[in-house]
Formats: structure tokens, sequence, C-alpha cells
């Protein structure tokens, strides 16, 4: 089943608790938390406070991407916040198979991040390390961009590496993804999808979420 991931980038701080409540009943499994430092990505977000918050608030899955600059520095006190997963793009990794090794160390599932201008064969050497590897699908900093179409060929490429090296790794993809297009990233053999405009700049987050998990669900059945 794919698993749809709402990301808080979108969300209304001031009814976090609630969003997360609604999402839940919507069949919602992860919530992804957008990290930004303002160098790595041009925005500043949250921090492992926010993440030590939501940790009170819901017993949903944390998936935390740190889009921040030497993000080894944070990794502990991620970890204490309460992190579920924590992803670490590799370029901003000057040794990514420690890093990764190190998340795995903390009982945290690790993911490696491409940024869109980032080839797929960049991970080939850690990819027996990872628990998932998430495809940026937009140039990280901002919510509400539009999909970039060559992250679909990158998803392709990831699967048949997964296939050949008898990997059980999840592909995740993040930046651009609604009703529109969300069935091709599926096809293409995503695992998790992250949307936020998509879900929480509408009327209906909950209806919105179901939407989209039924329209991967189709896409799903059909491929396979």
């Amino acid at each position: 089943m794919v698993e749809i991931a709402p990301s808080i980038l979108s969300a209304d701080f001031a009814r976090l608790g609630e969003q997360m409540a609604a999402l839940k009943e919507a069949g919602v499994r992860i919530i992804h938390v957008d990290v930004m430092d303002g160098h790595f990505a041009p925005n500043l977000t949250v921090g492992p406070p926010v993440v030590a918050a939501l940790r009170q608030a819901t017993d949903l899955r944390l998936d935390c991407h740190l889009m921040i600059a030497e993000p080894d520095r944070y990794l502990d006190a991620f970890v204490a916040a309460g992190a579920d997963m924590i992803s670490v793009h590799q370029e901003a990794c000057v040794h990514l198979a420690r890093t990764l090794n190190a998340i795995r160390a903390a009982k945290v599932e690790a993911g490696a991040v491409l940024n869109p201008a980032t080839p797929v064969l960049m991970l080939t050497e850690v990819l027996p390390l990872v628990d998932y590897v998430l495809l940026m699908s937009v140039n990280p900093g901002f919510g509400g961009q539009k999909f970039i179409p060559g992250t679909l060929n990158k998803i392709r490429q990831l699967n048949t590496l997964r296939a050949a090296q008898k990997l059980n790794f999840s592909i995740e993809v993040d930046g651009g993804i609604g009703l529109e297009n969300i069935g091709e990233v599926v096809r293409a053999g995503v695992d998790i999808v992250v949307a936020g405009a998509s879900i929480f700049h509408t009327p209906n987050p909950k209806e919105a979420v179901m939407q989209l998990r039924r329209a991967a669900s189709l896409a799903s059945t059909a491929k396979g």
C-alpha cells in the first residue's frame, strides 16, 4: 500500500494537533517534517522542539527531512525529540555512509535524499544502508512548487537498482504532487508520497488525503 505522508510545511500551525488527529482518521500513518536552516535550503522552518511537541500530540510516525548543512551535528537532537525516520541529503553529507550508520545505530529509520539535479547513481554505494530514499521532485525551500517531470525517470532508475541489488528500501517522493499526477509517480514505483499544499491548502485536508489515497490505490492496482 502506498503511504501518503502529509507535509506540515503547508499546515496551519495554530491547529496542528487538530489536523494531526483528522489526518490519522483519514488513514495517515506518516507525518513529513521539513527541517530547513536557511543555508542548505533558502528558508527557515522547524527544529527539534517542534518535533518534540508533535511527538506529544500524535503517535503517527514522524519523518524528519533534514534540509540542513552539517546534519550530523543535529542527529542526536532529532532522535531525542522523537523522530521515527530521519533523512539527510547526499549533497550535504561529507561522509554519507557514516551518517546513515549513525541514524540506524540510534534505532531510527535512515533515509538518503537527492535534489532534482543530483543523479540516482550518486547513491549506488550506500543503498544497502538505507531504509528509504527520498527523491525531491521540486527544488528544496518552499511548498507549492510544480512537480519536475524528470523525477519520474529517477524513480524508475531507483526502482531498477533496488530490484537488481535485491534490496527492500522504500522510495519516497516529495514536491508538487496532487490528484493530477499521483498516479504517475505510483506507477513509476513510489512507496511513500509526500504532499503538502494539495492537502493543507484545501477546504478539507482529511478529504484531500482520502482522495489521494484512492488515486494511489487505483494506480497501484493498475501497476500490478
